[in-house]
């Protein structure tokens, strides 16, 4: 069995007990992802799989056989910023950090599901082919997602700025 981490094969693990985080810290050395609350109610653990978010402390690795897991160290590099990264250290989207790598992942697949015109829970016409990411829309998807540092202002302009194109 195995896993595709970062563009990576990886194999999963023999325990089928071991948890998504866990194998990316502990197994993989990749300590991006975060263990925050490991109860799946901070959002610190987001890690994208085939494009969707998920929380990884909630998820078993032995799920995702034959799946493609992006973590924050997949999304861009030092000399390469993903422009969403750029944004946040632009407008101050983050104080400590620890929780910056579960919000990139969780806005970039939340832009995502704008695109396709998946509703939210504030989303005024479910009827609509579009749907505008407003400041409520935006604040409303990205609510699993906790800041304990504030910095809540700052991220929600990194991604408005990042999705322009997307923000209304």
């Amino acid at each position: 069995m195995s896993i595709t981490v970062n563009g990576r094969e990886v194999a999963a693990p023999a325990d089928p007990r071991v948890s998504l985080l866990d194998l990316l810290r502990e197994d993989l050395h990749l300590p991006g992802t975060k263990k925050g609350c490991n109860q799946g109610a901070c959002g610190a653990c987001t890690v994208l799989v085939d494009g969707e978010r998920i929380l990884s402390c909630l998820a078993l690795a032995v799920q995702f056989e034959g799946r493609s897991v992006t973590t924050i160290e997949g999304i861009g590099t030092p000399g390469a910023l993903h422009p969403l990264q750029q944004a946040f250290v632009e407008h101050d989207g983050f104080q400590c950090g620890y929780c910056t790598p579960g919000q990139i992942c969780s806005a970039i697949a939340m832009v995502e599901e704008v695109r396709r015109g998946v509703p939210s829970h504030v989303t005024r016409d479910l009827g609509a082919e579009t749907i505008a990411l407003s400041r409520d829309e935006l604040r409303e998807r990205m609510s699993g997602n906790l800041c304990r540092c504030g910095a809540h202002n700052g991220i929600v302009d990194a991604i408005e700025h990042a999705f322009a194109e997307v923000a209304a």
